[in-house]
C-alpha cells in the first residue's frame, strides 16, 4: 500500500513539532499580545535581529555613519523572533507581516514606518543619497539585483535552509530541489562577480548589502553549515567578494547589532561597540 501523501480537499492546520520554528508558525496574521515598542532618542528606530535580513539594514546604517552622515544615527532594539516578539501589538502596527526588520523614521515629525528589508535599504539610500546611483542605467542595475535578492533568497532560506538544516526529518526530494536552485544562484553570482568587483560594477551599493549577508555567509559555512555540501569552494569569485566586504569596518559593526549573544542586543551610540572590535574599527 502506498504511503505517499495525498493532500486533502481543504487543508486544516494541525500543530506539529516537526521543525525548529514549529512553535511560532501559524496560518494567521496579526498581533497575539499587547506590547508597545520602545523608542530611543534618535530619529531612526530599528526593530530587528541579526539574521541576514536584519544585518542588511544595520550594515547600511553603519556605512552611512562612516560617511559622516549624522542623520543616520539610530537606536536598534532586539526583536527575538524565537520568543515571538514580532507578534506584539506595537511591532505588528509597524509591520503587519510580523517579520524583522522594521524601521520607524521620526525625522520629519510624523512617524514613517517601513518594513521589508529591501524597502528599508532603498528608503534609507534614497533619503541620504548614498549607495544607490542616480544615473538611470546604473540605478536600474542596482534595483534589479536588489529585487533579485528579495525574490531569490526565499529559495535559499525558506527552501534549502528549512529542509536541509531545520526540518527534523530529512527528505531527498525537497533537499535536492532546493539545492539545485541554490547552486544555480551561486553560479549566477559567481559569473557576475567574475566580471565586476561588486555586484553591479566598481561601486559598492545596497545590492551588495542585500546579497552579502545571505550568500556571503553561505559560502564560508556561516549559514546552515552547508558549505561543503554545496561545494562552496568552487565559487571563487563569490569567495573573493565575501572576503572583501567582510573586511569593511562598517560591515563588522553592522553584523554585531541586535545579536542575542556575542554582540549588541541593543545599539544606541557608536560607543556601544567599544571593546567588541579591534582598536580602530569600533
Amino acid at each position: 500500500m502506498s504511503t505517499a501523501y495525498v493532500p486533502p480537499k481543504v487543508w486544516r492546520w494541525e500543530p506539529r513539532e516537526d521543525n525548529q520554528f514549529a512553535g511560532i508558525n501559524r496560518p494567521t496574521a496579526g498581533a497575539r499580545f499587547e506590547r508597545e515598542l520602545p523608542v530611543g532618542q534618535h530619529p531612526l528606530q530599528l526593530y530587528s535581529l541579526a539574521t541576514p535580513n536584519g544585518q542588511k539594514v544595520t550594515i547600511l546604517l553603519e556605512e552611512l555613519l562612516a560617511l559622516g552622515i549624522t542623520g543616520a544615527e539610530y537606536d536598534a532594539w532586539l526583536i527575538d523572533i524565537g520568543e515571538s516578539d514580532q507578534f506584539g501589538s506595537g511591532f505588528v502596527a509597524v509591520n503587519p507581516n510580523s517579520k524583522i526588520p522594521a524601521l520607524v523614521d521620526r525625522s520629519a515629525g510624523a512617524a514613517v514606518p517601513v518594513f521589508e528589508s529591501g524597502a528599508i535599504l532603498l528608503y534609507l539610500a534614497e533619503k541620504f543619497r548614498a549607495f544607490v546611483p542616480t544615473e538611470p542605467a546604473a540605478r536600474a542595475q542596482v534595483l534589479s539585483w536588489l529585487f533579485w535578492q528579495m525574490g531569490a533568497t526565499p529559495y535559499l532560506g525558506g527552501g534549502f535552509g528549512h529542509f536541509y538544516a531545520y526540518a527534523h526529518e530529512k527528505q531527498p526530494y525537497p533537499i535536492d530541489r532546493f539545492t539545485m536552485e541554490v547552486k544555480r544562484q551561486l553560479d549566477l553570482l559567481d559569473k557576475q562577480l567574475a566580471r565586476h568587483e561588486y555586484i553591479t560594477g566598481s561601486d559598492y551599493t545596497i545590492a551588495d548589502m542585500a546579497i552579502w549577508p545571505w550568500y556571503g555567509a553561505l559560502v564560508v559555512n556561516e549559514a546552515y553549515s552547508a558549505a561543503e555540501f554545496l561545494d562552496a569552494a568552487a565559487y571563487t569569485h563569490v569567495l573573493r567578494w565575501q572576503k572583501q566586504i567582510a573586511a569593511r569596518p562598517a560591515v563588522q559593526r553592522g553584523r554585531l547589532v541586535n545579536r542575542r549573544h556575542k554582540g549588541l542586543r541593543e545599539r544606541h551610540a557608536a560607543s556601544d561597540f567599544d571593546g567588541l572590535l579591534p582598536e580602530g574599527q569600533a
